[in-house]
This record gives C-alpha cells, structure tokens and sequence, in this order.
C-alpha cells in the first residue's frame, strides 16, 4: 500500500472515532486515544490492536497522531542520493528517527520515536480534524 492510500484511509478511520466522539471535551476525547482504550474499544483502528502490541516500546502511548504530522513523504521522491530516491523524512530531525535504506529507496524510520503519542505533544497541535493536523505531511516538492 502507498503512503497516500494509508494516509486517507486513515484519516477516514479517524474521523469515524471522532464523529463519535463530538460529546467528549478536547481533553476526554485525547483520553479515549490512550492505547489501552483503543485496544478495548477501536480494535479496527490499527492491526497492532488483535495482538495487542504496541507500535512503539513505550509505557504510555496515545494513538490519537497514530501518523506524525513532522512526518513527511513524496511518492515522487524528494531527491536522488546516489542510485538511491528519498521519499520520506522528519521535517523536525528527530534524533530518536533513524533512516531505512534499501537497494534504491530512503524512508524515514519512525519506530525509536514517540513524540507525536505524548499527550503533551498532542495538546499542542490538537485540532478534531485529523487531516487538519496532518496538512503537512503528503509533500508536493520533489525531484
């Protein structure tokens, strides 16, 4: 599956929770996406959830940004490095990301970072529109 299509997928996913949610304050709402809530109760929302696993080794994880909008990607490509295309980073460089590399592709790796399910984080950029959020990420500058 690309990027794109994972992307609006699930933002469709997310705004299905939300239209559910519209009676729960911003603050409850950011509760409900606790990941031990999530698991009992959105089970749909990731394929994580049927074996209960977490997605990043963290005590406390909040899937409300299961996507990060520092995340960015282009399904053209960013740049050339070598024979290799970059097709994703983070647009903060998060020391705790790393880089996938395979014979020609570069991807941001995101599994070593947890900011985007800190609820601290989420505070600060929350918005109940998901794609509002997340704006940023599906890039139009390429090759």
């Amino acid at each position: 599956m690309s990027y794109r299509k994972w992307f609006d997928a699930h933002g469709l996913k997310h705004a299905v929770i939300m239209n559910k949610l519209t009676h729960l304050s911003d603050e409850e709402v950011i509760v409900y996406f606790r990941f031990e809530n999530m698991v009992q109760h959105e089970n749909d929302f990731c394929p994580l959830f049927a074996e209960n696993k977490k997605c990043h080794d963290t005590e406390e994880l909040n899937c409300y940004l299961c996507a990060c909008p520092n995340f960015r990607f282009n399904e053209s490509g960013f740049a050339k490095e070598g024979e290799k295309t970059l097709f994703s980073i983070c647009s903060i460089e998060s020391p705790e990301g790393d880089r996938f590399m395979s014979d020609t592709a570069i991807h941001q790796n995101c599994a070593g970072c947890i900011v985007p399910h800190r609820e601290s984080y989420i505070k600060k950029v929350f918005e109940r529109d998901w794609f509002s959020i997340m704006k940023k990420v599906p890039s139009e500058e390429s090759l």
